[in-house]
């Protein structure tokens, strides 16, 4: 049963990742306990190995459920609600689940938590500002070209700063129990826009290319990607970013009562801390 004591840790699923990692950060600076939920944890969890699932569940009061490789696979609305009426059975009621915009597996995956039992909050998330940064893309902006098969459709990138205030908001406050926030930056970019803005905030010479769907295809699988990130990449540039979730949301703002963070000054604040090469 879930501990009631002051004492019981928050368990971060995904608690090294782009959001995990912050949502963690942000706990521990309270003074509140946090197990992160990984294999290379102790208890460690695995999403692929049910039988670890207890231990780390195991005394929580909350969970933070980022699931690996993304909620768009095949098959991780399955496994969330597995996951979800495991924790709730355990007395591990508060749930908050990071999602994603336009992705039917990941509206699936919300559903399981909701009828789960759970005191759920839903983070519906646009595409990370921090993919640029802390993610593959950012060899190709030290690489000095981004090329991704996506036209001109906007994008409201949101800053992972957010989302990691909005989850830790909605684990200390019982008013974000039943809310679902579609999280997402104030703006529209294109992704040639938004490697514009790297370009200037870094000073860096990077240019945005579109190629073909195949081409990035091929240079990913020569590039050694495993072949079920490659259909991830290949569906989410594909399919999510084709005008779907080219409108702004106001959760930043319900969730935290504040506006979202700028992509502007996300690109600035990454310059400055050197993630494209020297400081600035």
């Amino acid at each position: 049963m879930q501990s009631e004591t002051t004492n019981a840790p928050f368990l971060i699923l995904g608690g090294t990742g782009k959001t995990g990692r912050r949502v963690a950060e942000r706990l521990a600076a309270r003074g509140l306990p946090v197990r992160i939920g990984s294999r290379a944890a102790a208890p460690a969890f695995d999403w692929d190995d049910r039988s670890s699932w207890p231990a780390a569940l195991d005394g929580v009061r909350a969970a933070y459920i980022a699931y690996q490789p993304d909620l768009a696979v095949p098959g991780a609305a399955d496994t969330i609600g597995d996951f979800a009426r495991l924790s709730v059975g355990l007395g591990v009621k508060r749930l908050v689940l990071l999602s994603g915009r336009g992705e039917p597996e990941a509206q699936r995956s919300e559903e399981a938590v909701i009828a789960s039992g759970a005191d759920w909050t839903i983070l519906r998330c646009s595409w990370f500002a921090q993919n640029f940064s802390e993610s593959f893309m950012r060899d190709m902006v030290l690489s000095g070209e981004v090329a991704l098969p996506v036209g001109d459709v906007g994008e409201p990138f949101v800053d992972a700063d957010d989302i990691a205030d909005a989850a830790v908001a909605a684990f200390t406050d019982d008013r974000h129990i039943g809310q679902l926030y579609e999280l997402t930056g104030p703006r529209l970019l294109s992704f040639r826009d938004a490697v514009a803005e790297i370009a200037a905030a870094s000073g860096r010479d990077v240019r945005f290319t579109e190629i073909a769907p195949a081409d990035f295809e091929a240079g990913m699988v020569s590039a050694g990607l495993p072949a079920d990130l490659v259909a991830l990449l290949m569906m989410l540039f594909t399919e999510v970013l084709d005008g779907r979730n080219a409108q702004v949301a106001d959760g930043v703002e319900r969730a935290l009562g504040r506006p979202a963070r700028d992509f502007g000054d996300f690109a600035k604040a990454a310059a400055a801390s050197g993630a494209w090469g020297e400081a600035r």
